[in-house]
């Protein structure tokens, strides 16, 4: 017989929510619970993303558990390399390992009405949970699109969150497509690289300079030595996020003086005056999310790259057509193109409480109960879900937040006692969401002018959060059982833990 395994909480996903999730319960006494982890190892999006130049555009000090601080980070914005040593460090600091189920994709999850629980099938086994806390995160599956002919390219293709360091890249002709967060860190690490560098832009994005440095040794052994120092350096990175703020959700042509110092950024790094207009962004400052980095345009503007202002059309063996009509030879074809994040590849796995799937529930548009839970699935809430996500501030702020959440919301069933679920009403559902939604018409991520991966197919932010994190830390500080049905076991039902898992031909009936 294949495993089974029950828990009362299932994680899934081991990087900065399923690791938070891990530790949270764990400080609150539980530890009957396990974290289904599709991949080898723990560290989610800073394990998948290990491409040249890869690192984070938060202060170290603000992108890091607030329970787990590290005085030890080497910049003051650190790399790949280092947020996932600090994350696996975390992992064994709090235990977390003997909870671990490595190589365990969740292919399939399903409430039981009558056990009220969670049958969950991975590619490693069964499990079973009372409540399951999906992790999974929104930047966790690559998005490549459909272009014409990409199927027959002769070349090397691949994600730039699939990065094959196999491959490389010197004396190549590398096609870079896209340029967002990942495409500004990666062309300037491989232009010298390469013998030609061809960037495919959409559209342009507003770069800042990055005020990135070495944090001396001194600082780290003052830290070390008073740690409320680290803590202030942290409280004040925050409190200035919180006060730009209402530039981004209430007054966006505040930020018309940020956008004249990103034209003056431009402009001193870009001479060539054609170059320089197909750089600039025709859009308010910040509608997309403001990039930083102090090495991207003087790549662009070196002899040994062109950028092709009208995106990529189609390919013809090895040659790739811009929408402009212009060609280009190239070698190998790198993706920058994002992740699916307004239609979450975990969504059509989770089947709720009347049979349906969470992507069928959620066709029109993803829509929660402050950011965690959804009408029709009991017992089951997501960190970083619908309209959690910042312009301009750690998420890992609002994660600390939907684990405050979480963790009431435990609180909570052990009160009401007995084997019970809750479940999100429609109504409590669909009132936060108008709430956010009519917030959300004055924010620069609707008014600024442009399209982004913020927004889903039918235009609605699904993604931000209109507010300051202060202010959704308030929102999500406990459960308000007004919001949610509780749903009680019948008295017939055979008990939880002694109830055989349905096999996978049962599941699909």
């Amino acid at each position: 017989m294949a495993k089974h395994e029950h828990a009362r909480v299932a994680v899934i996903g081991s990087g900065f929510g399923g690791l938070g999730a891990a530790v949270r319960l764990r400080r609150e006494g539980i530890t009957d619970f396990v974290v289904l982890e599709r991949a080898d190892s723990v560290g989610g999006t800073w394990r998948d993303n290990s491409y040249p130049g890869c690192a984070c555009d938060v202060p170290s000090h603000l992108y890091s558990f607030s329970f787990a601080p590290n005085p030890d980070w080497p910049r003051t914005f650190s790399g790949q390399r280092h947020i996932r040593a600090y994350l696996e460090h975390v992992t064994d600091t709090f235990g977390i390992r003997p909870h671990l189920r490595l190589n365990h994709e969740v292919l399939r999850m399903e409430w039981d009405a009558d056990a009220l629980r969670w049958e969950i099938e991975t590619n490693s086994g069964s499990f079973s949970a009372e409540v399951v806390v999906s992790a999974t995160g929104p930047l966790s599956d690559p998005k490549i699109p459909d272009i014409p002919g990409l199927s027959d390219f002769p070349g090397k293709v691949f994600h730039s969150a699939r990065w094959d360091h196999d491959y490389d890249l010197t004396g190549k002709r590398v096609a870079m497509i896209g340029t967002g967060a990942s495409a500004i860190q990666i062309v300037p690490a491989i232009q010298p690289q390469v013998r030609r560098l061809t960037l495919f832009q959409r559209t342009p994005p507003w770069v800042m300079p990055r005020m990135d440095r070495n944090i001396t040794g001194a600082e780290r052994r003052l830290h070390r030595a008073l740690p409320f120092t680290a803590t202030l350096r942290r409280g004040l990175l925050w409190g200035i996020r919180e006060l730009q703020v209402g530039a981004f959700t209430k007054h966006p042509g505040e930020l018309g003086l940020v956008e004249k110092l990103a034209r003056a950024n431009i402009a001193r790094a870009v001479k060539d005056p054609a170059l320089r207009a197909k750089l600039t962004p025709s859009y308010r400052i910040g509608c997309k999310r403001i990039l930083l980095s102090n090495t991207y345009y003087p790549a662009v503007a070196q002899p040994n790259v062109d950028v092709v202002a009208s995106g990529l059309r189609e390919v013809r063996g090895s040659t790739l057509v811009g929408a402009d009509g212009s060609e280009t030879e190239v070698d190998a074809i790198v993706f920058g193109t994002g992740f699916h994040v307004t239609d979450m590849p975990i969504a059509p796995r989770v089947i709720g409480a009347d049979g349906r799937s969470l992507a069928d529930v959620w066709k029109d548009g993803m829509e929660s109960l402050r950011g965690a839970t959804a009408a029709g699935f009991p017992n089951w809430m997501t960190i970083i879900g619908p309209n959690t996500g910042l312009g301009n501030s750690s998420m890992i702020l609002m994660i600390e937040s939907q684990l405050n959440y979480m963790a009431d919301y435990l609180r909570q069933l052990n009160v009401l006692g007995g084997r019970t679920a809750l479940a999100a009403r429609p109504s409590a559902v669909n009132a936060w969401n108008r709430k956010v939604q009519a917030r959300m018409e004055r924010t620069v991520w609707k008014s600024g002018g442009c399209e982004s991966w913020y927004l889903d197919a039918n235009g609605r932010n699904t993604t931000l959060w209109p507010g300051t994190t202060g202010e959704f830390r308030r929102e999500t500080r406990q459960v308000d059982l007004s919001e949610y049905e509780v749903i009680r076991a019948p008295r017939t039902a055979p008990a939880a833990a002694s109830r055989p898992s349905r096999t996978k031909k049962e599941a699909a009936k």
